[in-house]
């Protein structure tokens, strides 16, 4: 109970700040990956959300209803991440859509399976590995990389979509189309999130299609409250419905798309065949243990999951549940954990069809002991070398990838008991800014390394190569209690995801916390740099403790968007991130 004290008083006190927008792009790789160029909404008080029998949480309230539409209606939870997912790319257009990919998790209740579906965006059959590099072999400035369709990744998204709801939807396929279609003609209010991140955003202006969509004549980004209306999208969306996937990768869609890419004025590698070839996969779950749960997520190409695991399971040694949340002791250890884990990924997870990735030996619980023994319970080791679980560390170089963050989450529980959490990305914030057939495409090429070797001549895992599929820090997981679902978490914020996702699973299941507020508590971790403090919270005053204990310390925005349900005593308990503007419905 005085852990819980301490987490409610922690919480009101964060609940007093408000956050900003983050200035900017970043000129350098590690600036650009403690940016958070999609800024938060301000921090709204949120409260839990409980239900019976199904529950839906997104980053939209509109995206929220029309999910819990299909749930109503008796559909699964893939029909309901379906519908969700086409309102976001209508309401939420700079995060996530069909010009994108996504990572989703499914628990069957029927067989008691876990299955996850890969619609990650691929690398082009013309894609070089020095695509991003100068003349002198020096990666390219950011904003010179993705604004443009160099960036411009294959989509993935509505065959990923086609899959799942092939093996596991009930309604028709054509039923999901429905609210995005009405939506988009008959308009929708223009979010103050939206709004902000329009005014905020240089690069989008630029690219006329996109201006013409999000600008008033002016030049002006449309006020909050205007009624924004879509009827490009609707008559995509009325295609796909019509003929499945194949009005995507096939057809007048897929000519814009291709006429689009390699029409810009840096043209990029994308077409009319890499579209036609595109397939999205199924692949096994990465799976781990923690305090006697099993939690598992998407595999490689995500490093996601795997690095939330590592985290845990580095943890487990330590009393987690009697350091009380917010104290620097928690943040000591979560960090130095971080460190760990976060030096792994980034020299050995990439594309596993084209590298080998050691995942047994990453996850290996002696493995993670011996890790988790480097932390002193005193002293930040301030930048943690990478492990050698297989032997292979001299032969791989570390990976440069940005990582930025503008994804979207969301999960859901149906009335049979299937579980879903889903994370879906157009990689940074209105992805390329190529603006075709009313979306956006992504600029997924840039999760690629910008160098294909490392100083010593050493190639990066990571790096470009037709058809592969880029390294992802994504990690929607699943938290199982007996073999049943009890937790589905994840969240948007690029690199950060892994640490908001691994915060909310300590809230959980080491302090007691349910879900809100496990997702309520102020972010903090290490991507292998500084210790991270999320600005405008009681965790900025733990600073100079920290300092004195070894840590480099960075307080900065941290707008995470994590969104969970936890199923417990046969009800359903959903939480939606008060930095953004999601929602948990249920019924």
């Amino acid at each position: 109970m005085r852990l819980r004290r301490h987490a409610a008083l922690l919480l009101a006190a964060a609940m007093a700040g408000t956050l900003h927008l983050a200035p900017g792009w970043a000129r350098t790789p590690q600036a650009a990956e403690d940016l958070n160029p999609e800024a938060a909404s301000g921090v709204r008080a949120r409260q839990l959300v409980r239900a019976p029998h199904f529950m839906l949480v997104s980053a939209n309230p509109l995206a929220t209803q029309a999910g819990d539409e299909m749930l109503r209606r008796g559909g699964s939870v893939v029909d309901a991440a379906i519908a969700t997912q086409l309102v976001l790319n209508l309401v939420e257009p700079q995060s996530s859509g069909i010009g994108g990919g996504a990572f989703m998790v499914v628990y069957s209740a029927k067989d008691g399976r876990i299955r996850t579906y890969d619609s990650r965006e691929t690398a082009p059959a013309a894609a070089r590995s020095d695509r991003f590099l100068d003349a002198e072999g020096k990666p390219l400035p950011f904003a010179q990389a993705v604004n443009n369709g160099m960036s411009v990744g294959v989509p993935g998204l509505l065959r990923g979509l086609e899959l799942a709801h092939r093996e596991q939807g009930a309604l028709p396929w054509a039923d999901l189309f429905q609210p995005a279609i009405r939506l988009a003609e008959q308009g929708f209010a223009v979010s103050p999130r939206l709004h902000a991140l329009l005014a905020g955003n240089k690069a989008l202006p630029m690219q006329p299609a996109a201006a013409a969509y999000f600008y008033a004549p002016g030049g002006a980004p449309w006020p909050v409250g205007h009624v924004l209306k879509n009827p490009e999208f609707a008559r995509t969306l009325r295609m796909v419905a019509a003929r499945g996937a194949d009005a995507f990768y096939q057809g007048d869609i897929a000519r814009d798309i291709v006429a689009a890419v390699q029409g810009h004025a840096k043209p990029g590698d994308l077409s009319l065949e890499d579209l036609a070839a595109y397939r999205a996969l199924e692949r096994d779950p990465v799976c781990g243990a923690y305090r006697g749960y099993r939690l598992c997520g998407m595999g490689p190409p995500s490093s996601g999951p795997i690095a939330v695991l590592q985290i845990l399971g580095e943890l487990e040694q330590f009393p987690m549940g009697t350091y009380a949340p917010g104290s620097a002791q928690a943040v000591h250890y979560f960090s130095e954990a971080g460190r760990l884990a976060f030096a792994d990924r980034d020299f050995y997870v990439a594309d596993p069809d084209f590298a080998r990735v050691p995942v047994r030996a990453m996850l290996d619980p002696a493995y993670l002991r011996a890790r988790g023994a480097l932390i002193q319970p005193d002293r930040s080791m301030k930048v943690a070398l990478p492990g050698d679980p297989e032997g292979k560390l001299l032969s791989l170089g570390r990976d440069n990838a940005l990582e930025l963050p503008s994804t979207s989450h969301l999960a859901a529980v149906d009335a049979q008991g299937n579980a879903l959490t889903m994370t879906t990305t157009i990689e940074s914030e209105f992805g390329s800014k190529i603006f075709v057939r009313g979306f956006l495409l992504n600029n997924e090429m840039t999760d690629f390394s910008s160098s294909f070797k490392d100083p010593e001549g050493r190639l990066v895992a990571n790096r470009i190569e037709p058809g592969k599929r880029p390294r992802s820090a994504m990690a929607p997981m699943i938290v199982l209690r007996d073999g049943k679902p009890y937790m589905l978490v994840g969240s948007p914020g690029g690199s950060a995801i892994i640490n908001y996702v691994a915060k909310t699973i300590v809230g959980v299941l080491d302090w007691g916390l349910d879900i809100q507020a496990a997702i309520d508590l102020p972010n903090m971790g290490s991507r292998n740099k500084e210790t991270e403090l999320e600005k405008g919270t009681p965790l900025e005053a733990l600073a100079p403790e920290l300092e004195r204990m070894g840590h480099p310390v960075r307080v900065l925005e941290f707008p995470s968007g994590i969104h969970g349900i936890v199923i417990d005593g046969g009800g359903l308990q959903g939480g939606a991130d008060p930095r953004r503007e999601g929602q948990a419905l249920g019924g």
